[in-house]
């Protein structure tokens, strides 16, 4: 969580929230607008959430990187609203970050996020799409990190090329892949609709697949393949009981709502109305009143360095 199109590691549409309220009819172009910065913001929520839910994990993730010596200046690619950028200043204490995303909403998040907590010298934010051929400057870096934002690019051996041509020699590439979004209900809920869950990703992995052939990829061929030599590879498997953070029923809420907004079409009535009742917050079947809940997902790490 997070890539040259949005950073959430969500279904990504263009979910349309509620109304615009004004006294003349908003133009076709500022209702987009509109609901693009709502998108966006709901999905800086959702980023949030997963850094804070998932921050113990990402923290081993930065501490595991087979790294030489400390790296100074960093790339986090498809930096979202920060979670790599973060977790990274806060393993390597003397370096910094180039946060990149094609996303205004989200690199502003970031820079708020930096400022509140003194960092602000520390990380410059730019704004760019990766699928373009004429990339950003990005220095030469001496790590590279791309977490869950790989599989968003339309060329995608383009931008490994490109990544390789812009790192230092015996410059590092961190590649972090995501089995899928994370599952956070037991297989036999809810009640009246066991697996309802497994459904809703269904719907979600085939229509993935449709847009972004490569999420879930092995990157270490198309690494290889790039130049590069991939000196080491882990997963990562994630299990975080409810009980351990409140946040995880806000992350549950926030994804599922995502997700209903993505699959609702290609639902049965009967899922479609289970799951609308675990997203009413004011009623009794409210995910958030659940005391199963967990996070369970898995993560993959490529370490490739360029020679």
């Amino acid at each position: 969580m997070d890539h040259p199109h949005t950073h959430a590691h969500t279904p990504h549409h263009d979910a349309h929230h509620g109304t615009r309220q004004s006294a003349q009819p908003a133009s076709p172009a500022a209702q987009l607008d509109h609901h693009h910065k709502h998108d966006a913001d709901d999905q800086a929520e959702l980023l949030d959430l997963d850094a804070e839910v998932l921050a113990e994990h990402i923290a081993s993730l930065t501490a595991w990187l087979p790294l030489e010596t400390a790296p100074r200046r960093i790339v986090d690619l498809g930096c979202g609203t920060g979670t790599g950028t973060f977790a990274l200043l806060d393993r390597f204490p003397d370096a910094h970050v180039i946060a990149v995303d094609s996303s205004a909403v989200h690199l502003q998040h970031l820079r708020k996020k930096a400022c509140a907590r003194g960092l602000e010298r520390r990380v410059r934010t730019v704004q760019a799409d990766l699928d373009d051929p004429a990339w950003p400057v990005l220095g030469s870096p001496d790590l590279v990190w791309a977490s869950a934002s790989m599989h968003h690019m339309a060329h995608a051996e383009q931008a490994l090329r490109s990544v390789h041509e812009a790192l230092t020699p015996g410059g590092l590439f961190a590649v972090v892949e995501l089995a899928g979004f994370p599952r956070f209900l037991p297989a036999d809920a809810p009640e009246d609709r066991p697996g309802l869950e497994e459904r809703c990703h269904a719907v979600t992995d085939r229509l993935d697949a449709e847009r972004m052939p490569h999420r879930g990829a092995d990157w270490g061929p198309m690494l290889t393949a790039a130049g590069f030599a991939v000196e080491s590879e882990r997963t990562l498997a994630v299990n975080i009981e409810g009980s351990r953070s409140e946040a995880i029923g806000r992350y549950a809420l926030g994804g599922l709502r995502r997700i209903r907004d993505f699959v609702a079409p290609e639902l049965s009535p009967e899922d479609r109305a289970a799951l609308d009742r675990l997203l009413d917050t004011d009623g009794p079947y409210s995910i958030l009143r659940r005391d199963d809940l967990a996070v369970r997902t898995e993560r993959t790490v490529w370490a490739a360095r360029r020679a």
